[in-house]
């Protein structure tokens, strides 16, 4: 029997927002095999709701292009208003987002994910 020692602390939790099921199921597998937690939201909205009702996501890691009252970039700049230590990623195949588009404390992955680049981004975001 094993125990874990008091000075480790839990993995991260990473909201994963992204509206195609097979991209959001890949996204989640890449956040697991990083080591940190994965929590799933299918759009902004959806992302919103488990953000007032968990105070353990560290990182939130969306798409831009999503369905619903507001785009991924929108969802970034309500992050950093509401929940400020929050570390955002921001990924698409199409829309490439300027530097002043993103909200401090964020970065663009460009689709597809480099998986390398990805879990740095999370490790960095997490540390």
């Amino acid at each position: 029997m094993t125990s874990k020692s008091k000075s480790q602390r839990p993995p991260a939790v990473v909201l994963v927002v992204e509206d195609e099921p097979i991209q959001r199921l890949e996204m989640i597998a890449l956040v697991e095999e990083a080591g940190f937690t994965a929590v799933e939201a299918w759009d902004a909205d959806h992302a919103v709701s488990i953000l007032e009702a968990r105070l353990d996501i560290h990182v939130v890691f969306t798409d831009i292009e999503m369905p619903g009252s507001m785009d991924g970039l929108k969802l970034a700049a309500a992050i950093r208003h509401r929940w400020p230590p929050i570390e955002i990623i921001v990924t698409s195949a199409g829309t490439r987002p300027d530097i002043a588009s993103l909200p401090a404390r964020s970065m663009f992955l460009p689709k597809p994910i480099d998986p390398d680049a990805a879990i740095r981004a999370m490790q960095q975001f997490a540390a």
